[in-house]
């Protein structure tokens, strides 16, 4: 099953965070942890990850903590997820190298491929700034507005 790991989850929570507080500075690895609950040694692991891809900048002393290094509406979930847990492959024949014990005689290796493909571009076409999380809306009719005489 295709599931982003622990790391990449809270690499994006924290993204997100740091994106909807851009107008207050700097966040701590604490502040951020303490705000979802998460292990704040894994955090400041993974946000010292991002910041070595400059997807972060971090800032020492009283006020410090982490910025975005761009503007959210130009950073990927992709980048987010690689930062963190480095290449993204459904399945071992899709890496760099595509090699297996199958690959002679492999039927799926190509439509594989294409799927790992369709995964990173929707992944790149999410943005930080997207992230959002969206209550649904449900239309309620009137009955009037329902039945129509003719």
């Amino acid at each position: 099953m295709l599931k982003l790991t622990k790391k990449a989850d809270y690499g994006l929570m924290a993204m997100k965070h740091l994106a909807e507080h851009a107008d207050r500075g700097a966040c701590s690895a604490k502040d951020v942890a303490e705000a979802y609950g998460i292990p704040q040694e894994a955090l400041a692991k993974i946000l010292q990850r991002l910041a070595k891809a400059r997807l972060l900048t971090s800032q020492h002393g009283i006020n410090g903590g982490y910025t975005l290094a761009r503007d959210a509406k130009t950073i990927s979930a992709f980048e987010v997820i690689q930062a963190i847990d480095g290449p993204l492959f459904i399945t071992s024949c899709v890496t760099v190298r595509g090699e297996c014990g199958q690959s002679n005689r492999c039927t799926v290796r190509e439509p594989l491929r294409k799927v790992n493909e369709s995964i990173e571009q929707v992944l790149k076409n999410i943005k930080i700034s997207q992230m959002k999380e969206e209550l649904e809306v449900i239309e309620v009719k009137k009955p009037a507005d329902l039945i129509t005489i003719s």
